[in-house]
């Protein structure tokens, strides 16, 4: 039983000697960090890649008011024999011939279906825009809720540190006490309990660190283990907006104007679907020519030239209700897009409502936590006292140490929560609140 007691006062100093459980883990400020994230994660990629590829369709559809141009060469050899009146002769002709050509067209009208396209291209980019910027926030979003809970668990470190500490120095007032006879052996073995519980309470918020660093870490893309910057951990951020500012910055927020952008890109594409009602007329032009020759010399020399122009008049009077189906399909999309963006508005809203709410408490929360371990801490002072001069009984040290510790706890809770919730509203927003 002594051993065991000595053993258990031992452990806090032993503790205390080593550094905190981060396995060599690389400090990085949460503002690299979320830039890491930004270049790296695969979704923050996909996001990048999908506004190249809307980039390129604009450039497509301006080319589509410009001509095509298409060239073609040929050469080839003739020999053997043929049949002449009945009989086998040899191939008398040039054994070698070749054409060459130049050829453009261009669609003259088309009943401003390549208008249409291009507005809904254009359309589609600020959409992917939007998006990325949305992409960027939400990994944001991600970033800071991994990197606070690396904070949350260096708090509970250390917290469950400083409870280590405290339980080892009641062990040895109880101790001591039974020793003198003037405390029974119960106190020492419930103070061994208490020991026992807070070591179990370090060993999980060391394992809760180790995780978060590693999730962390491969969140923002790094190959060596990460961890948040000590100077973060005391930092919670503040809102000085008020909600009707935050309400605007809302409803301009990414998400609702990637919602925008697909509104105009339905609507251009729903436009587009009722110019196949209308005559489309294009224009073409080739330059041809063809010759022989006995050698190898791709039609050196003198070329006959073929030349040709048209204009071509095209009207479609009936395709089986292709073009119906299409302006259904359109029409129904662009009724989609407009109720996706009123709901994205009330959405936008109310998440703010949500997110503030859960940050004002969060801050009140806080404030409380403080005071309320500012008055457990003295109020296990006096208890440690009484007890010392037999005035109070362990139970009612050890209530004061677990009132403390549930303080401590409940703040670590409080400071994550009220991180969390403005990360959230700076996602919402689509801006950092410094």
């Amino acid at each position: 039983m002594m051993r065991v007691s000595m053993l258990l006062i031992a452990v806090p100093f032993a503790l205390a000697a080593q550094q905190p459980a981060g396995d060599g883990a690389r400090p990085i400020p949460l503002d690299e960090a979320v830039r890491l994230a930004q270049r790296n994660n695969p979704a923050a990629v996909t996001a990048r890649n999908a506004l190249r590829t809307t980039t390129a369709a604009v450039r497509s559809a301006y080319g589509q008011y410009l001509p095509s141009f298409s060239a073609n060469g040929s050469g080839s050899r003739s020999g053997g024999e043929t049949f002449f009146q009945g009989k086998l002769v040899p191939y008398s002709g040039a054994p070698w011939s070749y054409s060459r050509g130049l050829s453009t067209s261009l669609e003259l009208f088309d009943g401003g279906r390549r208008w249409y396209n291009l507005k809904s291209a254009q359309a589609n980019v600020d959409a992917a825009d939007a998006s990325e910027t949305s992409q960027q926030f939400s990994l944001s979003l991600q970033v800071k809720q991994q990197y606070f809970a690396v904070l949350a668990a260096r708090e509970s470190q250390a917290a469950a540190q400083r409870q280590l500490e405290q339980s080892a120095e009641q062990l040895k007032s109880s101790t001591a006490k039974v020793r003198a006879g003037a405390a029974t052996k119960s106190d020492s073995l419930r103070s061994i309990i208490q020991v026992g519980n807070a070591r179990l309470a370090l060993l999980t918020a060391e394992n809760n660190m180790r995780v978060a660093n590693a999730a962390l870490s491969r969140l923002i893309g790094s190959t060596e283990v990460v961890t948040a910057s000590p100077a973060d951990t005391a930092e919670m951020g503040r809102i000085v907006l008020d909600s009707a500012a935050l309400i605007t910055l809302a409803l301009q927020g990414p998400t609702v104007r990637s919602a925008e952008s697909a509104l105009l890109a339905a609507q251009a594409a729903r436009k587009a679907s009722r110019t196949p009602y209308m005559p489309t007329v294009s224009s073409s032009y080739s330059l041809s020519g063809n010759n022989t020759s006995d050698g190898f010399d791709f039609g050196s020399g003198r070329i006959p030239k073929q030349t040709s122009l048209r204009l071509t008049l095209s009207w479609t009077l009936f395709n089986n209700f292709t073009r119906e189906e299409n302006l259904m399909r359109s029409t129904v999309a662009e009724d989609n897009a407009t109720a996706s963006l009123r709901d994205a508005k009330l959405a936008q809203q109310q998440s703010l409502v949500q997110y503030l709410g859960a940050f004002r408490t969060a801050e009140e929360r806080v404030a409380i936590q403080l005071s309320t371990i500012a008055a457990a801490d003295e109020d296990l002072r006096v208890q440690q006292q009484r007890y010392a001069l037999g005035a109070s009984v362990l139970l009612d040290l050890l209530t004061s140490q677990t009132t403390l510790d549930q303080a401590r706890a409940a703040l670590i809770q409080a400071r994550y929560d009220a991180r969390i919730a403005k990360a959230q509203v700076e996602a919402l927003v689509g801006r950092d609140l410094k």
